[in-house]
């Protein structure tokens, strides 16, 4: 069993202590990476030369655009930071093992549904020849990819719960495997179109996925799932901890039916109308990155403005609590763990500062804040659960961590 002081404190609470649940998880997700891996290895194996170069090189420029939402997830968690290899690990598993599982399912679905116009032509004379894709997409692609990537974050919910503090945690989480399968998702799409087509829509993908600087799309969704299910360590009303989870799991999946069903409500209106269907199999339009990025993102402003209005409150009300528990639960620190001066510093703090101690260095700064801040959300978390913190091993695991960072200063 692993004892090293840091895993002691990342695995309080978590079923991973104990031997023969670990290997037992450990085998699962091995399995659950293996059948990610190979589906996403074997359909970069089927793709010509060409192909694959043009996938690698929308991937680099993912890369480059999702540092942008990367660095701004980095800075929301500033108050409690969780590990870089943590905020790896939620990303990968959009990026690898939602994407690789979601994929197959989507195929299969889109292959039944395309059987199913071929013995129906009406569709086909409504909808025009994209008719399997406009009824696959809003059923398929919400239900697979929203719980293939929720149970990225119910995983780290229910593996390492001292890292899962408020609707911040949860919405940074969710936020980064809505990222990760952006990064690996937009780079298909840029390859699929030069595979059909024969130009490469780099600027109409990479512009339109990326819009709201990448919290629009799968970021957007996966993270309002990830802050109502964080909303269950907020808030102490026992019947919102069972309901919020599930209704923030049905606004992932109502908000990418919406996004995905509306070129078949167009159609159907269209068709309303007395128009043609729409012709199908069209390259897409010739627009440049920026072009893309600011209509994309005016588009998702006005047909998801009740879920940005959602996510930005989430972020707003989850600062103010965690800036009320860090006062609160820092107040009985003071002279013990906390300075007056630095307790100052807290009462003073505001939604966009983030506090430092004064005469330190900025890298021992950051340490020392940190340990407080993670101290008052652990004695706060023992608080809400009926006991004393007085009597909790982590609560004195950070004590003893803040007094060791000040004897190294």
């Amino acid at each position: 069993m692993l004892s090293h002081p840091d895993y002691d404190r990342l695995l309080m609470g978590s079923p991973l202590r104990r031997p023969g649940v670990c290997v037992a998880i450990g085998v699962a997700l091995l399995a659950v990476l293996s059948i990610a891996a190979s589906v996403q290895l074997d359909l970069i194996r089927a793709m010509r030369s060409d192909i694959a170069s043009i996938f690698f090189r929308a991937l680099c420029l993912s890369s480059l655009l999702a540092s942008v939402p990367i660095a701004v997830l980095w800075f929301l968690d500033r108050r409690e930071r969780e590990t870089p290899w943590l905020f790896a690990v939620t990303f990968f598993w959009g990026a690898c093992i939602a994407t690789g599982l979601a994929l197959p399912f989507n195929t299969a679905f889109s292959g039944i549904v395309d059987a199913w116009v071929a013995q129906n032509p009406v569709m086909e004379q409504v909808l025009g020849p994209d008719a399997g894709s406009m009824l696959a997409a809003p059923i398929s692609a919400p239900i697979v990819e929203e719980l293939t990537k929720a149970l990225g974050v119910l995983a780290v919910f229910w593996l390492l719960r001292a890292e899962f503090d408020n609707m911040r945690d949860g919405f940074v989480y969710g936020a980064l495997v809505g990222l990760g399968f952006t990064w690996f998702e937009a780079p298909l799409y840029v390859a699929q179109g030069y595979a059909e087509f024969g130009v490469a829509p780099w600027g109409m993908q990479l512009g339109w996925r990326y819009a709201l600087f990448g919290f629009s799309g799968h970021a957007m969704f996966t993270g309002i799932f990830g802050a109502l299910l964080g909303l269950v360590f907020q808030t102490r009303r026992r019947w919102l901890r069972i309901l919020a989870p599930i209704v923030g799991l049905a606004l992932a999946l109502g908000a990418h039916f919406w996004n995905n069903a509306l070129p078949l409500l167009f159609a159907l209106a269209g068709a309303a109308a007395g128009e043609p269907p729409p012709s199908g199999h069209e390259p897409p339009p010739d627009v440049g990155f920026l072009r893309a990025f600011v209509s994309g993102s005016l588009s998702e402003l006005t047909t998801f403005l009740p879920f940005v209005v959602i996510m930005t409150l989430a972020l707003w009300r989850s600062g103010v609590w965690e800036r009320r528990v860090i006062r609160e639960e820092l107040a009985e620190e003071v002279g013990r763990t906390v300075s007056p001066d630095e307790y100052d510093q807290v009462v003073r703090d505001r939604a966009l500062r983030t506090r430092r101690i004064a005469r330190m260095h900025r890298r021992e700064s950051a340490a020392l804040v940190n340990a407080q801040h993670e101290l008052a959300f652990r004695k706060r978390r023992v608080r809400d659960e009926g006991e004393d913190p007085e009597h909790d091993r982590l609560v004195a695991g950070w004590r003893e961590e803040i007094r060791r960072l000040r004897a190294v200063v």
